[in-house]
């Protein structure tokens, strides 16, 4: 019996080793794919909101010829401003597909994604790079150039009917009493039809709410959720949701963006000229010349009209001559000014800021003028009325 079960053994020890000499046949060698190359149905391409439904453009690209079922082949397109190198790209991914057709809907989605604005046409960058279905292979494609220009469409929040937009809370400097009397400080300024921005001194860890009425609860733009990671740097906002904003964790002046177009608020650092609390014109453009009294009617007082912006509804600017903005009547020690009063057009506006060198150059045509200043933009303007 030992003799058998070692006969056994020695038969068993035989065959795995011929099992394991036996050679198998060579692995397939799968060839590689080429690039694909884009086209498209159009060059520019110019959709109306009529077209949201419609088929405005078809983006093709040739088959890479893997060595597999191409029903499986892995398409990524990757569209983005031109120049931008695709770092904010929209992508899509197609599988088994050589084509990509884009709805006016679709496509002027993408368009406002990238952050453009209605009816201006831009250059956009579309390139895509196959692959197999797991990822190998990758082929990448050269860039498509294209011109598009999206439409208007409705903004995401309805627009206060009321047009304006006030802060109130604890995280402003104005409290929760919320009167019906108007500090132009807590106020709003509009930018554009769906755009509000706004310059306040917020404490840090505070709340606040963006009322349509001054001295009215019954409406509020607030958020939905107020343990939202990041939500005091910005994020959605809607009409009466349930949450306060909540102020960043810093004290300090601060930008606020409200967004009614796209319903998304921000809030950023204010890193424009120092706010004053008044401002006055001086200058041999002005009617007082550069005598700049603290007092009397000789003064030439801006309104301000809200949180960033201040107003002279009409002066008398004698033409080719200069003007200087003071915080305070009366004293040189700080002054609004401009970095270089030589630059073309400047006499109707463009860039301020906080006691730089160059006086501001008035219109070059004698008249009476509006003059604004925005701080939220550190931008000024002249108007001939």
């Amino acid at each position: 019996m030992k003799y058998l079960s070692k006969i056994i053994l020695s038969a068993l020890l035989i065959s795995t080793l011929v099992v394991a000499c036996k050679k198998e046949n060579a692995l397939p060698n799968y060839s590689t794919g080429t690039a694909p190359v884009l086209s498209s149905s159009k060059a520019t391409i110019a959709a109306t909101p009529a077209d949201s439904s419609a088929i405005v453009d078809s983006i093709y690209w040739t088959d890479p010829a893997y060595s597999n079922i191409s029903s499986t082949t892995k398409y990524v397109l990757e569209i983005d401003s031109t120049g931008r190198n695709f770092a904010k790209a929209a992508i899509i991914t197609v599988i088994g597909k050589t084509y990509k057709t884009f709805t006016g809907k679709e496509l002027n989605d993408i368009l406002l994604g990238l952050g453009f604005n209605f009816n201006v046409a831009y250059g956009i960058d579309i390139r895509i790079t196959s692959s197999y279905g797991n990822n190998n292979d990758k082929k990448v494609s050269s860039i498509l150039k294209l011109t598009a220009t999206p439409y208007k469409v409705p903004p995401k929040i309805a627009l206060p009917v009321s047009n304006r937009l006030f802060i109130v809370g604890g995280g402003s400097t104005f409290g929760w009493s919320n009167s019906n009397t108007i500090d132009a400080g807590e106020e709003f300024a509009r930018l554009d039809e769906t755009t509000w921005v706004g310059v306040f001194y917020l404490s840090g860890g505070g709340e606040y709410l963006v009322l349509p009425v001054k001295g009215n609860w019954d409406h509020k733009y607030s958020i939905k959720n107020k343990f939202l990671s990041g939500v005091n740097d910005g994020g959605d906002f809607g009409y009466d949701f349930n949450d306060n904003f909540q102020t960043p964790t810093n004290t300090g002046w601060y930008k606020i963006t409200m967004d009614f177009q796209r319903g998304i608020f921000t809030v950023t650092p204010f890193t424009g000229p120092q706010l004053p609390t008044d401002l006055f014109m001086v200058g041999d453009a002005t009617p007082a010349s550069w005598g700049n009294p603290a007092t009397g009617s000789a003064v030439q007082q801006l309104a301000r009209l809200n949180s960033c912006i201040w107003e002279m509804s009409s002066i008398a600017i004698t033409g080719g001559k200069e003007y200087l903005v003071l915080p305070v009547a009366g004293s040189w020690s700080n002054k609004y000014a401009v970095a270089d009063n030589t630059l073309p057009g400047l006499s109707a506006g463009g860039d301020f800021g906080y006691n730089l060198s160059k006086n501001f150059p008035g219109p070059a045509v004698g008249g009476n003028y509006k003059v604004e200043l925005n701080f939220a933009t550190a931008k000024f303007k002249t108007t001939k009325l």
